[in-house]
């Protein structure tokens, strides 16, 4: 599971590709600094010789955030716990390390993520700096974790942003695009170590929808999936759990993780992608596939799931409220229009935070996130899906596909100008930046 980057290589030709596979590049030249000085010095060389960089992370955006024809940087040398402190909870990790990896560390510390997203193999770096988030209504994203960072900026030079000395440049930093400077360390605010009760089941998707305000404010973790095709949801539930942890046995979660919520769904898919007009059938057949569970074990084992079948996503924030009726609306225009689409939607909350460029941005947020099978004609529904969500506010997750320019996010972002001056200060020169970041955030 992964991009395929052509490991080893230094030169020209080696091809970097996303995890969905829909996004490649070749950069010029691609960096694996092997530590900090290292990776002050390439940086400081590459610009010095007029070539812009880009930091790539493990390849998990749907955007072409990470593409560049100049320089590649790849981080995963600066990776692991740096420095602790379990008494306050304060963490700095390398950028590179992959959050999986950091999970068992930090477990072995006694201390956790008090929230996560449902894939643990980004790099914290990538996933703060895209917004990346869980669901939780009194939980930020994982960029509300952060309470400093280091930078690497375009002369080599390193930047140490916290909230005492540097406020304003930390909030922009927490989710920065990759167009600020080349993230070395993230320091986190972690929690002791947590047990979570999850509970799925299908219920009525009207049920749900009506009653989702009453639903995210009951439970410490909730979120629903539901098929547009289908009148049932998936919900989930996440709460603190006081007991201890009770492991799924290898063949229980083996057949739910691998066979159901892979194989079947991949099965399913594919037959959806070569019979389009059996994609309503198999949409209530994939619904009554989803029959619930229970599972109590820690936090980040119940949190993370595993993905093996691949598609390309977009997901909009918009203010919670109109979450339900946002999501009744993009389910009728895919009924409207006979649309072939089989994934689900899926719908989880989050709490408003205080970084400039978070989409949580001083809103209490309902997520509503759209997937297409890979192969797949896809834009024409994204394209209707942004429609909906920009009647409300919506603002498009950093590293899923959206449509927009700086031109149109601009007045959705109250701390827009706050960036900028951000971006100004740390990068004048535009070194880190491509076609993505021109677009989403000017030149």
């Amino acid at each position: 599971m992964g991009p395929r980057h052509g490991d080893g290589a230094t030169g020209a030709g080696a091809e970097w590709v996303n995890w969905a596979g829909d996004q490649a590049c070749r950069p010029a030249r691609v960096l694996r600094p092997a530590n900090l000085d290292q990776l002050c010095e390439g940086i400081a060389a590459e610009t010095a010789a007029g070539r812009r960089v880009r930091v790539a992370g493990s390849g998990h955006s749907f955007t072409e955030a990470a593409l560049t024809d100049e320089t590649m940087v790849r981080i995963e040398a600066l990776r692991g716990v740096q420095d602790a402190d379990p008494a306050s909870g304060l963490v700095r990790v390398g950028a590179g390390t992959i959050l999986a990896d950091l999970n068992r560390e930090l477990e072995a510390l006694g201390l956790a993520m008090e929230n996560l997203g449902d894939i643990d193999r980004q790099t914290i770096a990538g996933a703060i700096s895209t917004g990346t988030h869980g669901t939780g209504a009194r939980l930020g994203n994982l960029s509300a974790q952060v309470a400093g960072m280091e930078l690497v900026l375009a002369d080599g030079s390193l930047r140490r942003l916290d909230a005492e000395s540097d406020p304003a440049l930390l909030r922009a930093a927490r989710v920065g695009v990759g167009a600020l400077g080349a993230i070395c360390s993230v320091t986190l605010r972690c929690v002791p170590a947590f047990t979570l009760e999850r509970v799925d089941r299908p219920l009525p998707r009207e049920e749900v929808l009506d009653s989702f305000q009453e639903r995210a404010d009951a439970h410490d973790h909730f979120e629903q999936f539901t098929f547009p095709y289908a009148d049932m949801a998936l919900v989930l539930e996440r709460n603190r759990h006081d007991g201890p942890p009770r492991p799924r046995g290898r063949a229980a979660a083996f057949l739910n993780d691998i066979v159901l919520e892979n194989w079947a769904l991949g099965a399913i898919a594919a037959t959806g992608k070569a019979l389009p007009r059996a994609i309503p059938a198999l949409s209530r057949l994939a619904g009554r596939l989803a029959v619930g569970g229970r599972t109590v074990d820690r936090s980040f084992r119940v949190f993370a799931n595993e993905r093996r079948v691949r598609f390309t996503e977009m997901e909009y924030a918009i203010p919670r409220e109109h979450g339900p009726e946002a999501v009744r609306r993009v389910i009728e225009w895919v009924r409207s229009n006979r649309y072939p689409v089989f994934f689900p939607i899926e719908v989880r909350v989050a709490a408003g935070d205080d970084a400039s460029l978070s989409p949580a941005h001083g809103r209490d947020t309902a997520y509503v996130a759209v997937h297409q099978y890979r192969g797949m004609e896809w834009r024409p529904y994204f394209e209707a899906v942004e429609e909906i969500m920009g009647f409300y506010g919506g603002r498009p997750h950093w590293g899923k596909r959206h449509f927009q320019t700086a031109a149109t996010l601009a007045p959705r972002y109250p701390a827009w100008e706050e960036f900028r001056r951000a971006r100004d200060e740390l990068d004048p020169g535009r070194a880190f930046t491509n076609a993505y970041a021109e677009r989403v955030l000017g030149p």
